[in-house]
């Protein structure tokens, strides 16, 4: 592995075991057993970095997102195979990481938002409309606002004033929510097919 991509992976790694602003430079570069001056040839500063991994997260998103939405059976099975990979990347997450990251490194916390109000609204609504269309959703639902509330309540879990000391709770909150918001929005049809996805994930 390349010297910067080393550099990334362990990045990562510390970012979201121990949250952003308590890993320094110094950190990431004993861990992986060089020195600071050869981790500063690839990256000017941690805010680089930081830009550098949260990038890579939402690229890894959008691909799985992607993939999500070409493999899925309906748009019910869409959402739980998208939430299939967001608890592989909540599991090690640290919950602090959205809130450093607005605070100490407001360029990726802009880019973080550019890519929640455009790729997570557009594959939102998207599945909200391809559910209604498919009779798994209500057809009386306003599309806009509860794409706009679904993006947000994913984002609640994180929030330490509403779910403070979450550390090891974040896919289990994250879990409720989905199952609270799918029930909302769904028909008799959805709800049916919402347990079967449940059942399925409970036997595994």
């Amino acid at each position: 592995m390349e010297p910067k991509d080393r550099i990334l992976k362990k990045a990562d790694e510390l970012f979201n075991r121990y949250g952003i602003r308590s890993v320094s430079m110094d950190d990431i570069a004993s861990q992986l057993g060089m020195s600071k001056k050869t981790v500063y040839q690839y990256y000017a500063d941690k805010d680089e970095l930081v830009t550098d991994v949260f990038t890579g997260i939402m690229e890894s998103n959008k691909n799985r997102c992607t993939e999500g939405h070409e493999l899925s059976e309906n748009a019910l099975h869409e959402v739980f195979l998208s939430f299939d990979w967001v608890q592989e990347m909540f599991a090690n997450m640290n919950p602090a990481v959205l809130f450093e990251m607005e605070k100490y490194h407001p360029g990726c916390f802009k880019k973080f938002k550019e890519h929640q109000n455009g790729f997570m609204y557009h594959m939102l609504k998207s599945n909200i409309e391809r559910g209604m269309k498919e009779g798994l959703y209500r057809d009386d639902l306003d599309v806009d606002i509860l794409t706009r509330y679904r993006i947000h309540s994913i984002l609640l879990a994180f929030d330490p004033e509403v779910f403070p000391g979450n550390r090891h709770n974040i896919i289990y909150i994250e879990r409720q929510l989905l199952e609270v918001f799918l029930n909302g929005i769904a028909t008799p049809k959805g709800h049916k097919l919402i347990q079967k996805y449940l059942n399925q994930r409970t036997k595994k």
